[in-house]
């Protein structure tokens, strides 16, 4: 049974939290001591309530909210995919690599290793794009990724793609 609960209480519930709110709003974040040493999953993306994003300069978004919440295990994932897809494309009968992929970054890699779990386990592929501040730039709105649909296999062909034409 659900039952209503301040953000603060949601936050203590349980040892993952899961931040999906509009990102100027940084009231909306709980606590930075709440958070210390649990377990976040950054969905929020840089929109201004006008339009557009915010310019983050040479930061991401994610680098931006770790600082509104140190000693937290950020992780960023879930923000690049369309909110319909989430509720229809989850699908445990197929392979990993033939899921639609949602793409994660984090500078912990034990962090990062419980969301995958996470994403398996709802029915999707992830896909690691790297730390906060490579993988985050990977991750950002009007990118070659954000909002795209791909199986883990293409999603992590096509990261390797970019990488190789970089280099």
């Amino acid at each position: 049974m659900a039952h209503a609960m301040t953000i603060a209480d949601a936050a203590c519930f349980g040892d993952v939290v899961l931040l999906a709110v509009p990102w100027r709003t940084p009231e909306a974040l709980p606590a930075p001591e709440i958070l210390k040493g649990k377990v976040v999953i950054d969905a929020m993306n840089p929109y201004r309530a006008d339009s557009g994003f915010y310019d983050l300069g040479n930061s991401t978004s994610s680098e931006e909210v770790l600082k509104r919440i140190p000693g937290a295990r950020l992780v960023k994932a879930f923000n690049t995919i369309y909110y319909q897809h989430m509720a229809t494309r989850g699908r445990n009968d197929l392979p990993v690599d033939d899921r639609h992929a949602i793409y994660l970054a984090s500078d912990d890699e034990e962090a990062k290793q419980l969301v995958s779990r996470l994403i398996e386990d709802i029915g999707f592929a992830p896909v690691d794009t790297g730390g906060l501040r490579e993988g985050g730039r990977h991750q950002e709105p009007e990118t070659d990724i954000y909002n795209k649909t791909m199986t883990g296999r293409e999603a992590r062909e096509f990261l390797a793609s970019q990488t190789a034409q970089k280099s």
